[in-house]
């Protein structure tokens, strides 16, 4: 399907809050996202966003909403917010929720764009940005959220220890654990919670343990960037991932990218 397609009539409508402050923006960015199939809340800046957010759910774990309920399936955030930036708003979501974020910045600054992603945003796009790559970002991020069918690799239920059978395989690195089957991840036998793009990206590793991953490959596995992409958005979802499983997990190749250890 090409980006210029609509969604299907028969698919379930995908909900997309988006939250900009700027009303032209605003108006165009909904109009757009609704011609291509998508159903859109917005808000005008990010305290409504959050309560918008939290009044409809979101694509989390613990009592959040999961994919396919009622919740969002995916968040559009503009950096430059009155009252709550979108950074900000960025990181009140990620505290119960995994839901895909895709970060909008005004300026395209390097400090912003690092911000965002540190914040936990899966990928960037900046203004003025064209319909047709807007939607493609959307279309590459809601792929990698179908690794997560529930909560993105959030683990069995609470008080659960260790991987369950899934029928598929256990992959284990040291103290990690990785569930492809149940695509759920496990540090000396307890339950991480990624994101899907945090848990593409691992799954990308652990399909090459020990092999040195360029940037670039990367960014085309992962991200679908059929062309250069910012190399940053693969250095920060390493960073996030190094907190969650360990800072020595994924070792740093200086000049050519990163690899798995065994």
């Amino acid at each position: 399907m090409s980006s210029s397609t609509p969604a299907p009539a028969s698919a379930r409508p995908v909900r997309v809050l988006l939250v900009e402050d700027d009303e032209l923006m605003r108006r165009s960015f909904t109009v757009a996202l609704e011609r291509y199939g998508y159903r859109v809340k917005a808000a005008a800046d990010g305290l409504t966003g959050l309560e918008l957010f939290r009044d409809g759910g979101g694509n989390g774990h613990g009592d959040e909403h999961a994919p396919g309920d009622d919740g969002f399936d995916l968040l559009i955030l503009d950096v430059m917010l009155p009252g709550l930036d979108g950074i900000g708003l960025c990181r009140r979501v990620r505290e119960t929720s995994l839901v895909p974020i895709l970060m909008m910045s005004a300026r395209g600054d390097g400090l912003d764009i690092v911000a965002g992603l540190e914040a936990g945003a899966d990928d960037y796009v900046v203004k003025p940005v064209d319909t047709y790559v807007l939607v493609a970002r959307i279309r590459s991020l809601l792929r990698r959220a179908t690794y997560a069918p529930s909560a993105g690799g959030a683990g069995p239920a609470a008080g659960a220890e260790g991987p369950a059978p899934s029928g598929g395989d256990l992959l284990v690195f040291g103290d990690l654990t990785l569930d492809t089957g149940g695509l759920e991840v496990f540090v000396s036998g307890s339950p991480v919670a990624l994101t899907p793009t945090e848990l593409k990206l691992l799954l990308e590793f652990a399909a090459h343990p020990g092999v040195v991953l360029e940037r670039h490959t990367l960014l085309r596995n992962v991200w679908d960037y059929g062309w250069d992409g910012d190399s940053r958005v693969v250095d920060l979802c390493v960073q996030r991932l190094r907190r969650k499983l360990g800072r020595d997990r994924i070792e740093t190749v200086r000049g050519f990218g990163y690899k798995l250890r065994r």
